[in-house]
């Protein structure tokens, strides 16, 4: 009766043992990762953000608990940065120009053809100069992790078609409000106008300005083309898109799900880079469809445009010196 009575405290002891060993794991703290932007959902970089929650989950065991939100619903670039620093969001991806309020180097990607297409861009982003640029953002309370994009800004117009330097000249244009994509137009001739985006097709309807310049899919997206006849190819600015998180946020992660976080990330960066080409196949596209003239310009005047807007990279030598600047033109020259 004792041998009986001591098999089954051990059994007993056995089976709490057991117990303490499996809540721990059943009652393990999921950590939320917030992600937002302020671009539509139908854009590649919200898609690419949903992708990134599917595939996160997915590869931490649901030890982090990814919530998206696009299109401006918790606040615009500026509130979403804030937010990163803060740690009550935990991720983001947006434009080099919005960043460029809180890290000044990424103002070297606002300059005027930097890029002359996207493997000329992937092939300093993705290299050494890309990653050393990214590390400027520690400062920030933020790590960058790689770079999506955006994708070439062009001119939409609704008073003539583009095909010269002159024909830019006296036109009233929205810009972001970056002194160098605002110097960028004044030396084309036109009258560059910051306004809010949200703001930028009643201001295109009403006509307090004349013309808006992003990339394609945006006028598509925001149905610009409902109030622009004119696209030209213009391609004048490069929009990468980094790729962020929290750095409170990422200190908090085990190294596994660190690992997981960026090898998530880089898989997205392909994803979502193939998803922006073909949208801005389609794009062209649909608002040829739509009755929009697109303009390809020629050889010879896309150098007199860049020839046009080299004082721009002047003045920025002066502001911030050319170290940057000098190390991406040795990798695309």
């Amino acid at each position: 009766m004792k041998q009986l009575f001591l098999f089954l405290s051990l059994i007993s002891m056995l089976l709490f043992v057991s117990a303490c060993n499996i809540i721990p794991s059943a009652e393990q703290e999921v950590k939320v990762m917030r992600l937002a932007n302020a671009t539509p959902d139908d854009r590649s970089l919200s898609k690419a953000l949903y992708i990134f929650e599917e595939k996160l989950e997915e590869e931490t065991d649901g030890s982090i608990d990814v919530e998206v939100y696009t299109n401006s619903v918790i606040g615009g670039d500026r509130e979403i940065f804030e937010g990163m620093q803060l740690n009550t969001i935990q991720g983001a991806s947006m434009s080099t120009g919005p960043i460029a309020q809180f890290a000044d180097t990424f103002n070297v990607f606002e300059l005027p053809f930097l890029f002359a297409d996207e493997e000329e861009a992937y092939r300093v982003l993705d290299g050494e100069i890309g990653e050393r640029l990214l590390a400027e953002l520690d400062d920030q309370n933020v790590v960058g992790l790689n770079y999506w994009e955006n994708g070439f800004r062009m001119l939409s117009n609704n008073v003539r078609e583009i095909k010269t330097v002159d024909d830019v000249n006296g036109i009233d244009i929205r810009t972001l409000e970056n002194e160098w994509h605002m110097e960028l137009w004044s030396e084309l001739g036109a009258n560059p106008t910051p306004m809010n985006y949200g703001e930028l097709y009643i201001g295109l309807e009403q006509g307090t300005v004349d013309a808006q310049e992003n990339p394609v899919g945006n006028v598509v997206n925001s149905h610009f083309y409902e109030v622009q006849d004119n696209l030209t190819v213009t391609n004048h600015i490069y929009n990468a898109s980094p790729f962020m998180v929290s750095k409170t946020f990422w200190e908090s992660l085990t190294a596994e799900e660190q690992k997981a976080v960026k090898e998530v990330a880089d898989e997205v960066q392909q994803e979502q880079r193939k998803m922006n080409q073909q949208e801005v196949e389609d794009s062209f596209a649909f608002v040829e469809a739509k009755g929009m003239k697109v303009t390809e310009l020629t050889e010879e005047e896309l150098e007199r445009f860049r020839e046009a807007t080299r004082p721009v990279r002047e003045r920025f030598i002066e502001k911030y010196g050319d170290k940057w600047l000098s190390q991406i033109e040795a990798e695309t020259d």
